[in-house]
C-alpha cells in the first residue's frame, strides 16, 4: 500500500525504450485504482469522524488529521503515477500514427487496450480530416527529397495496387521506380524498402 504499486507502474515505463510499446498493464493499473479508492475511503472516514467530533479541520492536528493527510498525499501520488502512465502511452500512440500511418500492424494492436485503440482511431481520424481540409499529406517526409522518384524493392507479395492511375503488380523481390509520395506509406508498413542499387 501507500504508492508501491503506482511506483512499479512508473518503473515499468522507465525500463521501456522510447520507441517501444509494451502491452497495457491492466492488472497493475487496476490494483493502483483499487488502492486509490481505499485511500479515498480512509480519508473520507477520518474527515467525517473529525467533523462528527466537532473538531475544526483547519486547526486540529490529531491522529485523524495526520492519518487523513497521509491518505490524501498517497492518493495524489497514485493519481500522478496513473496519469504519467497514461500520458506516456498516449505519446507513444501518437508517435506510432505518424510513423506507421492510419493502420497499425496486428502485433502493435494487441498491445493496446480498448480505450487506446479508440484513442488511436479518433486521433487518426482528426489527422486525416485535417490533411484533407488543407489538401496536404503531412506524413510524407518533412525534408524535401532531392528526387521525387525512389527505387524500391518489394519485401513480400503485395499483389495488384493502383499507383499513379495505373495498376502495378508488386511481387516479392521485384524492383520498381515509384513516386516517393506513393512509396513512403508502403515503406512505413514494411511492405517495401528503399533500394540503393
Amino acid at each position: 500500500m501507500y504508492g508501491k504499486k503506482a511506483s512499479q507502474l512508473c518503473q515499468e515505463l522507465s525500463r521501456i525504450e522510447d520507441d517501444q510499446l509494451h502491452p497495457f498493464n491492466n492488472d497493475l493499473f487496476n490494483q493502483v485504482l483499487e488502492e486509490s479508492n481505499e485511500h479515498f475511503y480512509q480519508l473520507e472516514s477520518r474527515m467525517t469522524k473529525m467533523h462528527a467530533d466537532g473538531l475544526d479541520l483547519q486547526t486540529t492536528q490529531n491522529q485523524d488529521y495526520y492519518g487523513g493527510l497521509i491518505h490524501h498525499l498517497s492518493l495524489l501520488r497514485n493519481k500522478r503515477c496513473l496519469l504519467t502512465y497514461i500520458y506516456q502511452r498516449t505519446q507513444n500512440i501518437q508517435r506510432l500514427r505518424w510513423q506507421l500511418g492510419a493502420v497499425l500492424p496486428e502485433d502493435i494492436q494487441e498491445r493496446l487496450n480498448h480505450f487506446e485503440k479508440e484513442y488511436f482511431k479518433s486521433y487518426s481520424d482528426l489527422i486525416g480530416s485535417y490533411m484533407t481540409s488543407i489538401d496536404l499529406d503531412l506524413v510524407v517526409d518533412v525534408t524535401p527529397p532531392k528526387d521525387p522518384y525512389i527505387q524500391v524493392r518489394v519485401m513480400d507479395d503485395v499483389g495488384e495496387v493502383f499507383l499513379d492511375d495505373q495498376s502495378t503488380s508488386l511481387l516479392r523481390n521485384s524492383i520498381h521506380l515509384m513516386k516517393r509520395t506513393e512509396a513512403e506509406p508502403l515503406i512505413s508498413q514494411g511492405l517495401l524498402e528503399e533500394f540503393a542499387g
